[in-house]
């Protein structure tokens, strides 16, 4: 149905493409680079032959698969990201392509010495006999998202080419700066017009998911002073220090590396010190709303705390959250969640229903006004040197669009 060759060689045109985001910067997208991808895109859209090509000035991508049915159907949309990670070098990716994977170690990299093995990253098991795309050990590879950019592409091209493929209209939207929570800002959800949408943006194969964290970002400034540190005694304060205290007090058994399922975290992700001040930038995260506000309010009260020691003053916290967790919109249309895993299971894919440990656009869509669950794009290891896909994955993926295009056309 989808050509294994196909698959490749347009996912490989898109990760080739640098299109890593910037937190720090306050523009739309955060990069430049973005733009290359997107317009990208957009010419090979209008190539294929989609209808309502289109993008905006801030970087949104939209289109229109035409409907092939005169019967009223819910008009659906799938959406994926095409910036990727900050948090690791996206520039000259060259993938690696591995066919039928023998289930041993895969040297990424040997003069540096770089492994992806079974024995640590489990998962690859069963993969036994696939062929996947891997890194070279020395960026990213960029299936989140630019696999779920391949799989909705690959499949609008089909339905395209199959017109007696029976379907309603078909929205598909590609965002920006989904990786540093911007995602869904800008999103014009009226334009987009769609009743219900689905993210392709999660990992392994048969994933279905409606639950994700609730997010709050919150940055903790410690103010010192500095003086000589031969004439220092009774005046220096170090805010170095003080941000250890800080650090030290809340749960240290509370980290993403200690937790999982669905416990929440504190996640230090980035500090900047010096004797005169130092910030400390948290992500706060939990999938229940009275354990996340519970989170935001230790932090507040863990700097009202040190102050009284140190000073009033001497710390300082903002925190703004992010995101919520998208089940409370999903929960009353339950059916979309049913016609995904209908589709899946029409595919003999066995659906691995479970919470996100992380978000995607679909979250904030869903608080917009449009329920938008998750479906896997097939990566694993996203963000960094041991990423990799099977390119089974992408091609059991697109099936998954047509079949749940197919099935939104029956009731649900």
């Amino acid at each position: 149905m989808f050509s294994k060759e196909a698959i490749i060689d347009r996912f490989i045109t898109y990760v080739s493409i640098d299109t890593q985001s910037d937190p720090k910067s306050n523009t739309t997208p955060s990069t430049d680079k973005q733009w290359n991808l997107a317009h990208l895109l957009v010419d090979e859209l209008n190539a294929i032959g989609l209808q309502e090509v289109s993008i905006d000035n801030n970087g949104y991508i939209m289109a229109t698969i035409p409907a092939t049915t005169t019967k009223t159907t819910p008009t659906i949309g799938f959406i994926a990201h095409y910036d990727t990670s900050p948090d690791f070098t996206a520039e000259n990716v060259s993938p690696k392509i591995l066919a039928n994977y023998d289930g041993k170690d895969i040297i990424l990299n040997k003069e540096k010495n770089i492994i992806l093995s079974p024995s640590y990253f489990e998962d690859l098991k069963q993969y036994v006999g696939q062929t996947l795309i891997t890194t070279d050990g020395n960026t990213l590879l960029g299936a989140d998202d630019k696999a779920g950019i391949t799989e909705i592409v690959s499949a609008a091209e089909y339905l395209i080419k199959h017109p007696e493929i029976v379907h309603g209209k078909i929205r598909i939207a590609f965002t920006p700066d989904e990786e540093i929570g911007r995602g869904a800002h800008l999103f014009d959800v009226e334009k987009f017009g769609a009743d219900y949408a689905y993210t392709m943006d999660g990992s392994q194969i048969g994933e279905l998911e409606y639950e994700n964290f609730n997010a709050a970002a919150a940055v903790v400034t410690i103010n010192g002073r500095i003086v000589h540190p031969g004439y220092a005694k009774g005046k220096m304060i170090n805010s170095m220090l003080i941000s250890q205290d800080f650090i030290s007090s809340l749960p240290q058994l509370e980290t993403p590396e200690h937790t999982s399922d669905r416990e929440g975290f504190f996640h230090l992700h980035d500090i900047n010190g010096s004797v005169e001040k130092t910030t400390l930038e948290y992500i706060i995260r939990d999938h229940e709303k009275e354990h996340f506000e519970a989170r935001k309010q230790v932090m507040i009260a863990l700097v009202k705390e040190l102050n009284k020691q140190y000073g009033e003053g001497t710390l300082e916290i903002d925190i703004h959250d992010q995101y919520y967790n998208m089940k409370d919109k999903i929960a009353p249309n339950m059916y979309i969640i049913t016609i995904a895993k209908k589709a899946m299971e029409a595919l003999k894919i066995k659906p691995i229903i479970k919470p996100i440990r992380g978000g995607t656009d679909g979250a904030q869509l869903s608080f917009m006004g449009l329920p938008c669950p998750n479906i896997f794009a097939g990566g694993h290891n996203f963000h960094g040197k041991y990423e990799y896909i099977p390119v089974e994955s992408m091609q059991k993926a697109s099936e998954v669009i047509v079949k749940i295009a197919e099935l939104t056309t029956k009731t649900p």
